[in-house]
């Protein structure tokens, strides 16, 4: 009998209000393929940690039943969820054909990093992809990722095309994506792939991050109203 798919589990949530629709259930996995340095979970970004724990499909759905009465849906987080896709298509088939969880909705919260045949196998079996836009200008998002922006663009709009785009997240980090024109074209990009676009405005705060980004300036209250002025 075949091994069954483990997957790098960087920590669980069993209740959340902040990672999606409703009250969720949690998983975090571990790995990442971005480097981010406004990152405020770095020990995540390696794949293979002696801090992560490998577990089975079987075994989160464990977890996930003891949260069940308590809960609405399950977001898979990280890290970088997608980095571990297939144990992601494992879990989500599984909570699908189950009856016992047909209450449960299934989320991404992702960077929006792959290609878009890894969003065509998780379509049929994910309600909504939560996608963290860092920059739009390549050379901010490289600056803060390490990486290009063109796999996390070109993401927006294929989830958009196929209404799996729950919404897109904008982490302002001052200084470095936060101009006026850099939010003007963010802004304009976004409403023209779909003028009814959900944004949602993360606000970067050193609490968490790596040594390289704790003397940058926090997002304030004046900022804040700045963004929204301009995103809305």
């Amino acid at each position: 009998m075949p091994k069954a798919r483990q997957a790098q589990v960087a920590s669980i949530i069993p209740f959340s209000w902040v990672d999606g629709p409703g009250n969720r259930f949690v998983l975090f996995f571990q790995g990442c393929n971005f480097n981010c340095l406004a990152c405020h979970n770095p020990h995540t970004i390696p794949l293979h940690t002696r801090r992560a724990n490998e577990m089975s499909v079987q075994e989160v759905l464990i977890e996930i039943r003891s949260a069940m009465p308590y809960v609405s849906g399950i977001t898979v987080s990280g890290g970088e969820a997608t980095v571990q896709h297939e144990f992601v298509l494992e879990l989500f088939k599984e909570i699908k054909k189950r009856s016992e969880f047909e209450h449960l909705t299934t989320m991404i919260d992702s960077n929006g990093n792959a290609p878009q045949e890894i969003w065509e196998l998780l379509d049929p079996y994910t309600d909504g992809v939560m996608l963290d836009l860092k920059a739009l200008v390549d050379a901010s998002h490289i600056e803060l990722t390490g990486s290009s922006n063109t796999v996390v663009l070109e993401s927006i709009k294929y989830l958009d095309s196929i209404n799996k785009l729950y919404e897109v997240r904008l982490l302002m980090v001052p200084g470095h994506n936060d101009s006026d024109e850099e939010l003007i074209t963010t802004s304009l990009w976004l409403k023209k792939v779909n003028p009814n676009m959900k944004i949602k405005i993360n606000a970067f705060k050193t609490h968490g991050v790596r040594a390289s980004a704790r003397e940058w300036p926090e997002v304030n209250e004046s900022d804040l109203v700045r963004y929204h002025s301009i995103i809305d």
